[in-house]
């Protein structure tokens, strides 16, 4: 196993990440076609529960080991960093444990909630076996999740991205293959087809789990994981350590609830406001379809950047704070706002121009929805800077700042989001356009404040960054306008799936190759990747 610089971490996980989603994203069509809608609502009561519990045993322990581990391997305080490791891990198993007992007694009484006393569909008895199953996952994912947070924070990310693809794959083939022999070659019912594909999850962690396992046990000198205690590790106890552990898991947390939370608000005000305002129900189910499911859907893509980004900075940061070297860390957060920039624009800008042909291609034909998305993309760029300056905050024991920009972030967006869609109405706007630019501006703010936040207190200079981000955003612009003239003589409207594939790989092809080419005649690419950039970004995606 090899350590990864910042960037090649962060591309490497960011490839991972966006695998994982492709694979989640295409596999629900097959799938569908094969259980139908009742079959879907099944599978969908199974997993939505299970994300609960899953959220609840895992928490934030992986990111505090990730983090824990890269501190404790900087001051080189290897034993320590070895004993926070076991000590998450067992206290991970536990909760999964916990968990999968509690998921698995509970399941009749959860599926009597989710269905009640309603008929003509899926039955309580139906739901209980899928839930039951699918809790069988809870009891290796967390120790999967602490294991590939131990390697990232030795800043070996290729295998905990690996392990991450592997994991989806076989998840997927056994959805998608158990589902159809079950029902469609022995005719089974389609409770036992559905549980059957929900195997998937456990068979794919065990794989993943095995993989990580195996790499870490064939790695263990590389890893330090045998050194003798020093004189200055003598005084961080095992109750040092948990209580480091907790600390920093919590934060984590709060603030990946904080950011769920913003689809709920949206959820108990948009339908509500948009028929009062004299929307059809049906328009306005829509509507919040789109920005709580469908639409978001697409948006992973687009944050999964984000993610494989957050899992290389935090260790990476985490370290460079340790020593108190804030000249690295704004290096790092140099790098990390420049590559996400890179990366995240040109494909916003991009989804937004597709939006129609996109749609269709995952959806089917809709002009009114593929318009809301169109603008609806460019959240998936605020949320992304938002994410990892909340993340780079937290990262750097600011729990304070972090939570506390969440919490008016939130609050704001709860005044605000009814009062803006009757402003849009007012001043003649598509109200359906408000609670997206709202979220939008707000998170903006939020970015804004954390840089200046950070100036303040860490002197982080951003004279080097924005005269990147200049040329990013010029080159994207560039990118927009040659699309902008190419769908003047190919039009991107099309109701055939097959058209629209073939108008989306033109455009993407066309679109890449004339950003690229002015990002390296601006030497932007050197900039961002240093010196041989191009053979260096080859050689990452080699790997």
């Amino acid at each position: 196993m090899k350590k990864s610089s910042f960037i090649e971490g962060a591309m490497i996980s960011t490839i991972g990440i966006i695998l994982c989603k492709i694979l989640g994203l295409f596999y629900v069509i097959p799938f569908y076609a094969i259980i139908g809608s009742q079959g879907g609502a099944l599978y969908s009561y199974a997993y939505s529960i299970y994300n609960v519990f899953l959220s609840l045993s895992i928490g934030g322990i992986p990111i505090a080991i990730s983090k824990i581990v890269s501190e404790y391997n900087a001051l080189k305080y290897y034993n320590t960093k070895e004993r926070a490791f076991k000590l998450g891990y067992k206290i991970i198993v536990f909760l999964g444990l916990l968990s999968f007992v509690l998921l698995f007694l509970f399941a009749p009484l959860i599926a009597h909630f989710i269905i009640g006393s309603s008929t003509g569909g899926n039955s309580v008895k139906s739901v209980t076996l899928v839930i039951r199953v699918i809790s069988l996952a809870i009891i290796v994912v967390p120790a999967l999740s602490v294991k590939r947070g131990y390697l990232q924070g030795h800043k070996i990310m290729s295998v905990p991205s690996l392990a991450n693809v592997l994991e989806q794959l076989v998840r997927v083939i056994v959805i998608i293959v158990a589902s159809f022999i079950a029902l469609k070659v022995f005719k089974w019912s389609v409770d036992t087809s559905v549980a059957l594909a929900l195997t998937g999850a456990t068979l794919g962690a065990i794989v993943g789990y095995l993989y990580v396992d195996k790499k870490i046990n064939s790695n263990k000198d590389n890893l330090n994981t045998d050194v003798t205690m020093t004189r200055a590790e003598r005084s961080i106890t095992d109750k040092v350590l948990i209580k480091k552990i907790l600390a920093y898991a919590i934060p984590f947390i709060v603030i990946d609830l904080i950011k769920s939370a913003y689809a709920m608000v949206d959820t108990f005000t948009v339908v509500k406001t948009l028929t009062k305002i004299g929307i059809s129900v049906g328009e306005a189910e829509n509507v919040i379809g789109i920005i709580t499911t469908w639409g978001n859907k697409l948006n992973m893509i687009v944050i999964s950047i984000s993610m494989g980004l957050t899992v290389s900075l935090i260790p990476n940061i985490a370290s460079s704070f340790a020593k108190h070297d804030i000249e690295d860390v704004s290096k790092k957060l140099g790098e990390a706002l420049e590559f996400l920039v890179l990366i995240v624009l040109p494909m916003t800008i991009g989804l937004s121009v597709l939006a129609l042909p996109v749609w269709t291609i995952f959806y089917g034909y809709d002009f009114i929805s593929a318009n809301l998305f169109s603008v609806f993309i460019f959240q998936a760029l605020s949320y992304s800077l938002f994410s990892v300056l909340i993340n780079t905050v937290q990262t750097m024991n600011n729990t304070k700042e972090a939570i506390s920009t969440l919490l008016v972030t939130f609050l704001l967006k709860c005044i605000l989001n009814i009062p803006c869609m009757y402003l849009f109405s007012k001043i003649g706007l598509t109200v359906a356009y408000a609670p997206i630019i709202l979220t939008i501006l707000i998170q903006s703010g939020a970015v804004i404040y954390l840089l200046y936040r950070l100036n303040k207190k860490y002197k982080i200079n951003y004279t080097n960054i924005f005269s990147v981000l200049i040329k990013i955003v010029l080159s994207s612009l560039i990118m927009l306008v040659v699309l902008k003239l190419l769908n003047l003589f190919i039009s991107i409207n099309d109701v055939s799936r097959f058209i629209c594939i073939l108008k989306v790989l033109l455009f993407t092809v066309v679109g890449a190759l004339v950003y690229f080419a002015m990002l390296i005649y601006s030497k932007t690419f050197k900039e961002v990747f240093g010196s041989n950039s191009i053979k260096k970004l080859l050689r990452i995606i080699k790997k």
